[in-house]
This record gives C-alpha cells, sequence and structure tokens, in this order.
C-alpha cells in the first residue's frame, strides 16, 4: 500500500479513520463573499478547537479549510491523548528554562488542562469518538525505567490528579503481552480515541453554536488593512476582524516568517485486521495506549473492534516511504510476532509539523493574526489548549497567552533548500543511539 497524501488531493486519506468515520458528509463550500469576527484558516485540531472555543463565547466565525476537515495530521495520526504543553509535565526545571519560573507553574496546568478540555467536550457535545482512558510508557532498558519512575514521582510531587502506576517485568505483560519490555508506568489520565471522529465532531457542534465552517476554501493571499484582514481564496473572500492561522505545515508559503519555523515529518500506521478475542486479549489484555521510550518510537493501541494500530517510523527526509507496509510491519513483529499472519487492512501516513525546539509555536502576525502550529508529533490535546489561549486573547485576556508568544523559535538553519536534509542526518543520529543503546 502507498500514500496518498498531497496537499492538491482534497479526498480524506485512506486509513483506519476514514473507514470507520461516522461522518462523512462533508462540510459546504463557500460561494461568495462574507463578512465575520474572525476567520479561521485551516481545518484541523487547532483550527476546528479554536472556532469551538470562540463560538461558545458568541463570536460570529468562519472556519476554511482547503480539503476537508480533518484531512491533515488532525485525522491521521495514532489517537494517543496525552497531556504536556511545551516540555514534558515531568520535568518542571525544563519548563522553567523554556518559559521562566514565574510561569512554570501556569504551564504546567495547561499541560494537564489541555486533556481536560476534550474530556469535557466530548461529554458536553456527545461526540462518539471512542474516547477511552490508560495509557502506558513502555521501558526497555533499565535506565528507562529509572526515568519513568522518576518522572511518576515528579508528577505526583505536583499533584498530578490521575492514578499511576509502576509496572515491573511481570506486570507489564498485564498491559502489554510482549518480550520486548522490562517495566513500565500507566497513566489513567491519558488515553486515546477516534481523531477524525473527534474533530468533526467538534466542528459539529461549533456548527451548532453559530460557527461557518467551509471546506474546498484553499487561502491564497491575505490583505492586511487598517481595521480588518482579508482572506482571499480562488473563488471567494471572507473578511474578518480577526484571522487566526491554523493550517501547521500546510499553510505553504501563505506567510514565510512561519513556514520557516515548521518543518513538515513523516508518521506512518497500519491497522490490522479484526483479531481474535483470546489474541486481542493475551497482547493488550487492558486496552490501553502504549508507546516506548527511543526518539525512533513505537506506538500502539487496539482500537474498539480489535485491531492492532501500530505506528512511527517518522522520516525527516520529505518523502514517503515506498510501501508503508513493508516499513511498518518489521517492527510491529519485533513487538508481536504473534500477528505475522493476520492481514493488514489500512496502512497511511502524512505530514506532522515539526519546531525546532519542540515546543508549540503560538503567537501574533502584526495585531490582527494570530497562529498555533508545530506540535511535533505530539498534537492531540496541546491543539486545544493553543486554540484556548487564541480564544482568550480574542476577547482580550492575553495573560496566558503572552506566556507562549513570548517564547523565541528560530528558524531551521539550511534555508529551504538544506533545512530538511540536515534534520534528517540529525535524526539519523538519534536512530544510531537508539540502536547502540538496545
Amino acid at each position: 500500500m502507498r500514500v496518498r497524501d498531497s496537499i492538491h488531493d482534497d479526498r480524506l486519506p485512506d486509513s483506519y479513520y476514514t473507514a470507520t468515520c461516522n461522518d462523512l458528509s462533508g462540510f459546504k463550500r463557500l460561494e461568495g463573499n462574507i463578512k465575520v469576527d474572525v476567520c479561521i484558516v485551516g481545518g484541523g485540531f487547532t483550527g476546528v478547537a479554536t472556532a469551538l472555543h470562540l463560538a461558545e463565547k458568541g463570536y460570529e466565525v468562519a472556519l476554511v479549510e482547503q480539503n476537508r476537515i480533518g484531512w491533515g495530521a488532525s485525522g491521521r495520526n495514532g489517537g494517543q491523548v496525552i497531556g504536556g504543553y511545551g516540555q514534558a509535565l515531568s520535568d518542571f526545571s525544563k519548563i522553567e528554562n523554556s518559559f521562566g519560573a514565574g510561569n512554570a507553574d501556569a504551564v504546567w496546568k495547561m499541560g494537564v488542562e489541555c486533556v481536560d478540555i476534550i474530556s469535557e467536550w466530548v461529554k458536553k457535545y456527545s461526540i462518539d469518538c471512542d474516547l477511552r482512558w490508560g495509557y502506558v510508557d513502555l521501558a526497555m532498558k533499565e535506565s528507562e525505567i529509572d526515568d519513568l519512575k522518576k518522572s511518576m514521582d515528579a508528577l505526583q510531587a505536583r499533584g498530578y490528579p490521575h492514578e499511576q502506576k509502576l509496572l515491573n517485568a511481570d506486570e507489564v505483560k498485564t498491559y502489554v503481552g510482549s518480550d520486548r519490555y522490562i517495566g513500565g508506568v500507566t497513566n489513567m489520565g491519558w488515553g486515546h480515541c477516534h481523531v477524525l471522529n473527534l474533530v468533526i465532531g467538534e466542528a459539529r457542534a461549533a456548527e451548532r453554536l453559530g460557527a461557518r465552517i467551509f471546506e474546498d476554501a484553499r487561502v491564497s493571499k491575505l490583505d492586511i488593512r487598517d481595521d480588518s484582514v482579508v482572506v482571499d481564496m480562488d473563488h471567494c473572500r471572507v473578511t474578518a476582524n480577526k484571522v487566526v492561522l491554523a493550517g501547521g505545515a500546510y499553510l505553504g508559503k501563505l506567510v514565510p516568517k512561519l513556514a520557516s519555523r515548521v518543518l513538515p515529518a513523516g508518521s506512518y500506521i497500519v491497522a490490522t485486521e479484526p483479531l481474535d478475542e483470546a489474541l486481542a486479549n493475551k497482547i493488550m489484555p487492558r486496552g490501553f495506549a502504549a508507546c516506548d521510550q527511543r526518539w525512533a518510537l513505537d506506538y500502539f493501541r487496539l482500537t474498539p473492534d480489535r485491531r492492532m494500530l501500530f505506528g512511527g517510523l517518522a522520516t525527516y527526509s520529505g518523502k514517503h516511504p515506498r510501501d508503508i507496509v513493508a516499513a511498518v510491519l518489521p517492527n510491529m513483529l519485533k513487538v508481536f510476532p504473534e500477528l505475522e499472519n493476520v492481514r493488514i487492512d489500512h496502512a497511511w501516513g502524512g505530514y506532522m509539523g515539526i519546531g525546532l525546539n519542540r515546543i508549540p509555536q503560538v503567537g501574533r502576525v502584526g495585531d490582527n493574526i494570530y497562529y498555533a502550529q508545530a506540535y511535533s508529533g505530539h498534537g492531540v490535546a496541546p491543539t486545544h489548549m493553543s486554540a484556548r489561549l487564541i480564544s482568550e486573547a480574542i476577547e482580550g485576556d492575553t495573560s496566558r497567552f503572552d506566556i507562549m508568544a513570548n517564547v523565541k523559535h528560530p528558524p531551521f538553519p539550511g534555508g529551504q533548500l538544506f533545512r530538511q536534509p540536515m534534520l534528517a542526518i540529525g535524526m539519523a543520529y538519534y536512530r544510531m543511539k537508539d540502536a547502540i543503546g538496545r
């Protein structure tokens, strides 16, 4: 199977999520010109969540998406709902170094709150997205167990509200039935979901509150005026008091300053046929989402219909593998050799936006244009936090927004021609460290 992924292809990608989506009816195409309070560019989690936050506050909102809602990384990823915003919740010193000692506590709390937003909206708007709680970080060597225990203790010391548990070599097999892991830590505050159903469900909720959601609306130019911004598309335009740029790596060169600070990196996933119940219970007895600790990590989980959804293989070359199954399957079989004869029903991938310092980029371009991008493969929950900060700033409270906006985000070195190969070389170094460490 090959990835069908192009910014010029407006169909939802072939994936487990598309095949099991409960709402493929789509959204309207904008015809004619309109004027609104806020125009949002991009129909992934950042844009949709911003629309919902603002619609809840009574703003007149239009969201324009060049393809389909959830078409990009938001509707293609591994579906893991985990906290942390800017730095890991467990490393408070890094949070202080990145945001300043006076802001660290607020950022730590935002790393918990980002997951809470999803939990609250799923309940409030009855979003059917298979949201389940339970996550396990897996260790492959003793030093990783030590690090995971320190992380668990650090969260508990700061009053983290959810249950965690340190697992030894025997206990970890009651969560992941594999000989590859020697321990781990569980977290009942994190989990997994059907991300395409989540982002479309949030878009429908925003629409019911009055937000206007449009697909097939490719933005070609922003015309900044004294008191408004005109968002030009091929066949129409939206005039707004404020604009939110939420397209991430798919914005292209619309705003060169932003384009130089985000790099598209590929990630790939396979999903098996539905597994026999006994086999499913053997390899993933608790139904948790799981992830190992390497730079070139594996992440995996069972879907409600007992398919193994297994991903990883992050690439930084800008090119997709010729055959996703051939690339990902060997990694899955190292963890679960029992799946050797199981059929692969879906294989897909796409781009995620990477920032040089791995901290979400949130800020303004001028007075009336806000943006958020570069979640570096950790975006399902943090996107919702960025959206809340932008909505707070538009309403007039910039206290939390400014914490993120004041972080400096250097552009990638090497310019347009060399930055992708330079990052690929750098990540090859970390892959080598993974291999040597084993």
